[in-house]
Formats: structure tokens, C-alpha cells, sequence
């Protein structure tokens, strides 16, 4: 559909979904079989998982729905709501309308966004639905994690870990802030590791990355990138990163 009539969609969509994952992040058990793909269930105290089975992060590709000052913020249980909304400011940066294809193109516009944060540009992934950015402190700490819509340069911070999870750059960062740290890297490693083998996956997990108040880790195949998911640092809640696509490669410096 045209881009107007897309975006106008989209925004109805957002404000008819605000309600529903407000009510569904409440309840203790979400239908997974017959529900809809975007009803979430709040972590269990052990930490369990915040999207049920059947469920995925497949439909928040559109970037179309993520437009500056669409919306509030969508909140529930912060582990597991969230969607378009809050992208104005700096969470979100439109880009030129000029395809991105190669590596060095996302560096350019994760370069670009960085530079609004204060911050600079570490590894770079490109997936066959988006390239991947880590955004690092002057002094060399991870900060936080973006997307570069390769369609048209549209940047921002990328939805899921990096929007509801960090402490210091997500969307709730003020409530955020005083979140114990009670998962060690170690920790987040053999979580992640576990929720994979309950899942019968056949992967294994990477090094687990430090971003603030989260952690983000490769899943690997054969000792080959496959995709990332992310363990929260408070409550050990897992979260797959289902939106990237097919890994296809990266750029280290």
C-alpha cells in the first residue's frame, strides 16, 4: 500500500496492540497455539521465558511502524511488552531513502546514529532482514545494540533487549537503573545454553556480551553464527532475537 496509507495502518495497529499486550503481560498464562504473535506472558520468578511457544518477534520488522512520535511507550511487564512507539529523539534516526547493502554502508549510518549518543561503532552483522549494530562507550563498554533497515538507512535502537532491557539507553532506563546485576556472564551463558537444549535446537551459545543491565549472545551451529539472543541480568529471562533473518557476515572493526 502506499507509504502513507502503511504508516496509517500501522499506527492503529500499535494503538489496538498497546491494550493487548498491557492485558496479556498481566496474566500468568498466554495461549500459545491459537494466539496472537504478539501476546507475550511476564517471565516466571525463575526466570522463564518471556514469549511463549508459537510466538515471535517476526511481525516487529516493520519498520514502517516505527515512526517518530507515533505513540507512548508500550507498557506492561517491561520483560516482555514493548513495540512501536517512543522512536522520536534518540532512539531513531530516518535515513536517506538509499538502499543499504554492504557492511561498510551500515557502518557509515550506525556511525551516523552513534555519534547523536556520544558513543562509536563496534561489530557490525549483516542478516538477510537487517544489519546489525553494537554501539560502545568512548572508553571501549558496550552501550547498546541497533538496526540499519537495509530498504532505506532508517536506524535505531534495536527493539526487544536492547528497548526494554538497558539500563542506561533503553526506553525505561529510569526504572530501570536500580535493577540489581544478579546473573554473571557464566550465568547468562548456561541459561541461554539451557533454554536452547529445552528446545531441542541443536545450538549452542557464544560469549555472552556486556551491555547494560542485559546480555546478548551468538547462537552457533557447527561453531557458525546462526543468530543472537539476549539474558536479562536480573531476572534470567531469555530472549530470541527472531527478527534478524539469516546470518550472512560480519565486520569487526
Amino acid at each position: 500500500m502506499p507509504g502513507r496509507s502503511r504508516r496509517t495502518a500501522a499506527a492503529l495497529a500499535a494503538l489496538a496492540l498497546a491494550g493487548t499486550l498491557a492485558g496479556g503481560c498481566a496474566a500468568d498464562a498466554v495461549t500459545s497455539s491459537g494466539a496472537s504473535p504478539h501476546s507475550a506472558a511476564a517471565p516466571s520468578s525463575s526466570g522463564g521465558d518471556c514469549w511463549r511457544s508459537g510466538t515471535s518477534g517476526d511481525d516487529w520488522d516493520d519498520w514502517d511502524a516505527w515512526m517518530p512520535g507515533m505513540m507512548p511507550g508500550m507498557r506492561g511487564h517491561d520483560d516482555c511488552a514493548w513495540g512501536p512507539g517512543m522512536m522520536g529523539g534518540p532512539y531513531w534516526q530516518r535515513g536517506d531513502g538509499t538502499p543499504v547493502t554492504t557492511l561498510d554502508q551500515a557502518r557509515a549510518r550506525a556511525d551516523a546514529f552513534a555519534g547523536r549518543l556520544g558513543l562509536r561503532v563496534g561489530e557490525v552483522m549483516q542478516f538477510s532482514k537487517n544489519f546489525y549494530a553494537e554501539l560502545m562507550t568512548p572508553s571501549g563498554a558496550l552501550a547498546t545494540e541497533i538496526l540499519v533497515d537495509p530498504t532505506d538507512g532508517d536506524t535505531g535502537i534495536e527493539y526487544g533487549p536492547a528497548m526494554m532491557w538497558n539500563t542506561d539507553y533503553g526506553m525505561h532506563h529510569r526504572d530501570q537503573g536500580k535493577e540489581q546485576v544478579r546473573i554473571s556472564p557464566d550465568q547468562a551463558r548456561n541459561r541461554a545454553q539451557q533454554w536452547l537444549n529445552d528446545r531441542e535446537t541443536g545450538l549452542t551459545v557464544g560469549e555472552a556480551d556486556v551491555f547494560p543491565g542485559y546480555y546478548t549472545l551468538h547462537t552457533l551451529r557447527s561453531g557458525k553464527i546462526t543468530g543472537m539472543l539476549s539474558v536479562n541480568a536480573s531476572t534470567g529471562a531469555v530472549w530470541d532475537h527472531t527478527w534478524h533473518g539469516t546470518y550472512i557476515a560480519t565486520s569487526e572493526h
